[in-house]
């Protein structure tokens, strides 16, 4: 079954021309990360040295664009910075990125390479529709925290993704958290890669095209459905 996605018209007026792409696979095969996606991985970090040609992520136009939307609903984007900007800067320093599993790898590999947010829920456990929101400051947001679990609330007025139990991703593309997070047992997904101008049609859908394309290879015999997220 399809998942159900939804952007609010509060966010829709604050900023206008969100653009989300999602990529939906069913009969995915996930596991601990490997030396193909470590390669994956270092090769997104080269795509994207090339690509920012000396400048730093924030000065690229699709990360000042995300800067200026987390400041419209008040996030100071130099503190909580939008996914892609924060995996930029780690692929860049000398730690590089951080290997979690096969499929986190795989969208991370995509987010750098395009650098573009993307992110992976677990369809199997999403309760209901998935929507983005501003925040009414009293949902549940299930983390961690010292290496213990631990729910927040979000800032009224935040941005965030949410489902009928909660808020799955703060401050739009921040924190991903713990509930719908991909783990090694997933088996049905949903990757949203999420643009904003100047990021063309086309570059959202080539980032989206080969997100898909190598989720098939790793997963052969998976259904994966690439679509417009609205």
């Amino acid at each position: 079954m399809t998942l159900t996605l939804a952007v609010s018209d509060e966010v829709r007026t604050l900023v206008p021309g969100f653009t989300p792409l999602a990529v939906e696979a069913h009969g995915l095969v996930n596991g601990p990360s490997d030396e193909a996606g470590s390669a994956l991985l270092d090769d997104a970090a080269r795509r994207l040295a090339a690509r920012l040609d000396g400048r730093a992520p924030h000065e690229d136009p699709h990360m000042a664009a995300w800067r200026a939307a987390y400041t419209a609903f008040g996030s100071k984007p130099s503190r909580t910075r939008n996914s892609a900007e924060a995996l930029a800067r780690r692929a860049l320093a000398d730690g590089g990125l951080p290997r979690i599993n096969l499929l986190v790898d795989l969208y991370n590999a995509i987010s750098v390479a395009h650098l573009i947010p993307v992110g992976g829920e677990d369809i199997d456990r999403v309760t209901g529709t998935m929507r983005l929101v501003r925040a009414t400051g009293d949902e549940p947001f299930h983390t961690a925290a010292g290496g213990e679990s631990t729910v927040e609330r979000p800032d009224a007025g935040e941005v965030v993704w949410r489902d009928d139990e909660g808020v799955t991703c703060r401050r739009w593309n921040w924190r991903q958290g713990v509930r719908t997070r991909l783990t090694e047992e997933s088996v049905n997904a949903v990757f949203l890669l999420e643009s904003l101008a100047p990021m063309t049609g086309t570059e959202l859908d080539a980032a989206g095209t080969e997100l898909a394309e190598r989720l098939e290879k790793l997963s052969p015999g998976a259904r994966i459905t690439v679509r417009p997220a609205l």
